[in-house]
């Protein structure tokens, strides 16, 4: 399933499996051992991090135990990992959380995630927020010394709009791959913001956050939820799926942008319908009835 980001030689499989709620799983290491084996055997072998997962690094260091236990899966496998949101858990401090996107800060977070994750090198490692004070110069630095050492293999960026984006890049005399950002059916911001647009202008395939909505497209909690809900179901009938996860991955997978869904869940089935997904394409009017359902109204 390993498929080429579109602007780069970079391959990583185009269901890829998250790891933000790992240490909630309740896995030990020889159940998560199993689970990440079982992950790449349905083909999913790109797993996405970041340092603030679970805490302070936790889930990369849990994932990491896998990796010295069996040092046979670090040869199979993708790892993306992100950086720059800062925690204050000071009771005194002036702000609970911020951005640093300061060229010591990038370098120090990726010795810690090597750390953590028991490799030498990411293959994949982006900038998680905008940063307001972001310097585009002092990143760029940050970038070039990681890509030089070999530590980090490629580079993007996550949740930033196309001017954020043109503007990092500019700095930079490598390309920035990808921007995972949050698309949905319940989630249209990019459509909006025209990021859809300057990603599929600028060939850059980006990876999709939050599919399934946290989950609220199954279980609706909601009126736009609810409707939602109910167009997927139509669809589902209609081609005769009854699993509306596969409908809702199917959505992502079938525009012509070429969308790297993240499947968030632990369950091994959940992630066999995101796989199941790759051989169901929707038709214009099936993608459209679930995207009307998300706007609550025709379009024009």
């Amino acid at each position: 399933m390993l498929t080429t980001v579109s602007n780069s030689d970079f391959k990583m499989s185009r269901i890829v499996q998250g790891m933000m709620r790992l240490n909630n799983w309740g896995m030990n290491i020889d159940e998560l051992e199993n689970f990440i084996l079982e992950t790449i055997d349905l083909g999913v072998t790109s797993f996405d991090h970041a340092d603030i997962y679970g805490g302070n690094h936790l889930c990369e260091s849990i994932f990491g135990e896998v990796l010295k236990k069996n040092k046979y899966i670090r040869n199979k496998i993708q790892i993306i990992t992100k950086c720059d949101i800062r925690y204050n858990h000071n009771s005194n401090a002036l702000v609970r959380k911020y951005y640093d996107t300061s060229k010591e800060y990038i370098i120090n977070t990726v010795e810690k995630s090597l750390k953590s994750l028991n490799t030498d090198y990411i293959d994949l490692f982006l900038i998680h927020r905008p940063d307001l004070l972001m310097n585009p110069d002092e990143i760029a630095e940050a970038f070039y010394e990681l890509h030089k050492s070999g530590k980090v293999l490629y580079f993007g960026v996550s949740n930033f709009t196309p001017q954020q984006f043109k503007t990092l890049q500019s700095r930079l005399n490598i390309k920035l791959i990808t921007n995972q950002i949050e698309i949905s059916p319940y989630s249209l911001e990019h459509f909006y913001n025209e990021n859809v647009y300057f990603l599929m202008e600028e060939q850059i395939n980006p990876m999709a956050w939050s599919p399934l909505a946290g989950g609220k497209l199954l279980n609706p909690d909601d009126d736009k939820s609810e409707r939602i809900n109910k167009a997927l179901k139509m669809v589902a009938k209609d081609i005769n799926i009854d699993e509306l996860d596969i409908i809702i991955f199917s959505w992502l997978l079938s525009h012509p942008l070429g969308i790297f869904p993240i499947s968030g869940s632990g369950k091994i089935n959940r992630l066999k319908n995101a796989v199941k997904a790759l051989d169901v394409k929707l038709n214009k009017e099936q993608w459209y009835a679930i995207y009307t359902a998300s706007l609550g109204y025709n379009v024009p």
